[in-house]
């Protein structure tokens, strides 16, 4: 479906300031908004709201729709009576600019299981009838995924392909006892998906009221080590043995890595999810819509063929294309659900079938001014190749943010296209032209990267793809929000008729 014309900012919850050591959805959450506000923005877009294993990436979540706990607000949790002053005086000394995810996890765990135990001694029957009701509404995913949670503290954050048969294969009469050993944690996991669905909605709600839209990500598979998996192997195709994949998710070489990027995700049964009218998939679309108002899916091309790569290779290299039933997915989804307020990530290696299974729904597909000037006038990321019915970035979370870029990606024949293109240099640096060149386009949609707004270099960079430490940490200073930027971009909206 077709979107209007407008704008809006790439920023992922977790790079919000703040004194605990991670973005959360407290005041400064708010205070973003409020940003978004003042600069006439009409689109907020987020990276996966999941809860994050190994390497912290928002694509590899223990759950598919579960809510990533560590973005609970503790100055929320002390306005509800769940923490005491106290529990917020003596806080580590986290750095400003990054996340320490292993001192913020720790510290934060802490604390969250603290308001678990007061929620309970606290007996406020009002709030514990909307943690029933949040359950039992929720029940579908809720139950497994916090069983998988407790199970896996249980055993030492193992996989669960390394748990005991009849828990691994969830045997018959199985689950019962853990169910019972494990309740307090279970409880625990329960609690902070309550938490963390109440104050998400809640800033939601405010955004909407501002005419704010937040565009949510679904990753188009899931991790192997995760509730989804363990709770449906039927919907993947694993060995009925081990539980391991038979074969992975990938892409072949590209832009970004000359051995392709293996991902190791365990590739879905499609046969199986067809037979079942893709229940799996429409009950995860229905989720991830309770949380967002628009969904962009991560590598949309593996939805009308997908690359494949056995089990246990060391590169991607040695795939192979498989097709995909996109059709009849797009079809079971919007019959049960509606319209399909989808933006296709279109990136990569694309072909006319992969154009046709997005054309035909009235996807939105991407553009990225970052790859439009190393090549002839026939780049489908120039500008005046777009068509109207995309969303144009600068870049995204998997690109150096503009500057960096400009002087450490960007070749000299590449400067010098952007420079021909754009007439002349601003005064206000390489990030702001490509902000206007973005907003000036005939694309309905224009998104760019906080980082950029701030012009700032590699250092803010988000996401290094096939690189596997030191992503996903970059936060910014309270300070640097400013006005300014907010009036610049309102400038803009207004002059390229973004506010309609």
């Amino acid at each position: 479906m077709p979107f209007p014309r407008s704008s809006g900012i790439l920023l992922h919850p977790t790079s919000f300031p703040g004194r605990y050591g991670i973005g959360d959805l407290g005041t400064e959450a708010y205070r973003f908004v409020d940003f978004l506000a003042r600069g006439a923005q009409r689109l907020w877009q987020i990276l996966p709201l999941g809860p994050t294993g190994y390497g912290n990436s928002p694509y590899m979540s223990f759950s598919a729709i579960a809510g990533n706990h560590l973005l609970i607000s503790p100055d929320i949790l002390l306005e509800k009576g769940l923490l005491e002053p106290s529990d917020l005086e003596d806080i580590p000394e986290f750095p400003v600019d990054r996340v320490d995810f292993d001192k913020a996890i720790a510290w934060k765990v802490s604390l969250l299981r603290k308001a678990a135990s007061n929620f309970v001694k606290i007996n406020d029957t009002i709030l514990y009838r909307q943690f029933e009701g949040f359950c039992r509404g929720n029940a579908d995913w809720l139950e497994d995924y916090a069983l998988f949670m407790a199970l896996s503290n249980a055993h030492e954050g193992k996989p669960w392909t390394d748990w005991p048969e009849n828990i691994r294969e969830r045997h018959w009469g199985a689950l019962d006892y853990p169910r019972e050993q494990l309740r307090d944690e279970i409880f625990f996991h329960k609690f902070v998906q309550f938490e963390f669905f109440e104050q998400w909605l809640a800033l939601k709600r405010y955004a909407n009221a501002l005419n704010i839209q937040i565009v949510g990500d679904i990753p188009i598979y899931v991790a192997g080590n995760s509730a989804d998996v363990w709770a449906n192997p039927r919907v993947f195709r694993l060995d009925p043995h081990s539980g391991n994949p038979i074969e992975v998710a990938g892409v072949p070489p590209d832009y970004f890595s000359e051995t392709g990027q293996l991902w190791g995700n365990p590739l879905y049964d499609w046969d199986y999810l067809k037979s079942t009218g893709f229940d799996w998939w429409v009950r995860r679309v229905k989720g991830v819509l309770s949380l967002v108002d628009i969904i962009r899916i991560d590598h949309f091309r593996g939805l009308e063929a997908y690359w494949s790569v056995p089990f246990g290779e060391s590169t991607a290299m040695n795939g192979r294309w498989i097709k995909a039933p996109g059709y009849d997915l797009f079809n079971a989804i919007r019959d049960r659900l509606g319209k399909l307020p989808i933006i296709a990530e279109d990136l990569g290696d694309i072909d006319e079938a992969v154009l046709n299974l997005r054309d035909h729904y009235g996807f939105p597909g991407m553009k990225i001014l970052h790859f439009a000037f190393g090549s002839d006038a026939g780049n489908p990321y120039l500008p005046f190749n777009v068509d109207r019915n995309s969303v144009i970035y600068t870049g995204t979370h998997d690109n150096n943010t503009t500057v960096g870029w400009f002087h450490d990606n960007a070749n000299e024949h590449e400067r010098a296209r952007l420079y021909q293109y754009i007439g002349c240099r601003s005064d206000r640096g390489v990030a702001w032209d490509l902000i206007q060149l973005a907003y000036s386009s005939v694309a309905n949609q224009a998104i760019v990267p906080l980082q950029d707004v701030f012009g700032l270099g590699s250092e803010a960079r988000m996401n290094t793809p096939s690189v596997a430490e030191g992503n996903w940490a970059w936060r910014y200073r309270g300070e640097a929000l400013q006005d300014e930027y907010g009036d610049r971009l309102r400038d803009l909206v207004y002059f390229f008729g973004r506010n309609r």
